[in-house]
């Protein structure tokens, strides 16, 4: 199975009233499907997963495989703070049509490295697709060194792929240390992502809001023209700098700047970080700097 190119992790887009709602979740879809993206993801930290009923989290999913057919492939993020929580979350996403999942650490507690090696390994016992673990020291608070990830990669014949996010320099430190063996998706909205292409990423999964400018560096560098897509990465890094100042703030403005570009209504969930005027107008701003979506 191939993961190269941006894959998109959609947003939870939800009514009035605070409800999902699944008529602007498939035009979330069409949309980055329209942009070029490689895969789409849910039930990542952009997904606001964290607020979602266990019920809401199967809806999305199952959402998510209707929408997109057989147009690429679905990832579907694994939260869960028990191993039992984890393993039913798996057996619905495989039985939904995920081509691959990605195991995040349990929220619950923070604990050695020892723990979480016998936890992920637990998880994905058995697993019928191919297994990726969320590394995101920044976002999650919790990671896996370098040298633990390969101590994994040797326990779970079914681990294929790592969502590392991390700075470009532990990035180029895990992909060196763990090798070919392992296939890397970057993250964090998109930053550094030229420095990850440079130190072996395969591709990346990225909120929607600008998600049609990383597909076309990706492109570009794929191509083998490093000057453009280090330009069309550095027409879109500050805006990228704006949205990527936290996850809330991303849920925040990050959505909006994908709303103004689509015309998609933006409404949101408590507890959410109420958004400032001046943060719209900077979200309106960027919105405009990036232009219409998949233009």
């Amino acid at each position: 199975m191939s993961v190269s190119g941006v894959h998109c992790v959609l947003y939870a887009l939800f009514d009035k009233s605070g409800a999902l709602d699944p008529g602007a979740m498939r035009a979330q879809v069409e949309a980055v499907l329209g942009a070029g993206v490689a895969g789409v993801t849910v039930l990542g930290l952009a997904t606001e997963v964290g607020k979602l009923s266990e019920a809401e989290c199967r809806d999305v999913v199952d959402w998510a495989a209707e929408d997109i057919g057989t147009r690429v492939p679905l990832s579907v993020t694994i939260a869960g703070n028990s191993v039992a929580e984890q393993r039913r979350r798996i057996a619905h996403a495989t039985a939904s049509g995920a081509a691959f999942v990605i195991l995040q650490p349990p929220l619950a507690g923070n604990y050695g490295a020892q723990v979480y090696l016998d936890f992920f390994a637990e998880a994905a016992e058995g697993c019928p697709v191919p297994v990726a673990i969320q590394n995101a020291p920044q976002l999650l608070g919790r990671a896996l060194a370098p040298e633990d990830v390969a101590r994994l990669r040797e326990r779970i014949p079914e681990l294929a792929l790592v969502k590392a996010e991390s700075s470009a320099v532990d990035f180029a430190a895990l992909a060196a240390r763990c090798g070919p063996d392992l296939t890397y998706l970057a993250g964090r909205g998109g930053l550094e992502m030229t420095d990850c292409l440079a130190h072996g990423a395969a591709g990346f999964v990225l909120a929607p809001d600008a998600v049609d400018h990383a597909v076309r560096t990706f492109a570009l560098w794929q191509a083998g023209d490093r000057a453009g897509a280090e330009a069309a990465y550095g027409h879109a890094l500050p805006a990228l700098v704006f949205m990527m100042q936290s996850v809330e703030h991303l849920i925040c403005y990050g959505k909006r700047v994908f709303g103004y570009r689509t015309g998609i209504d933006i409404h949101d969930r408590a507890p959410a970080l109420a958004p400032a005027p001046a943060g719209l107008a900077m979200a309106r701003r960027w919105a405009d700097h990036l232009g219409r979506f998949g233009a």
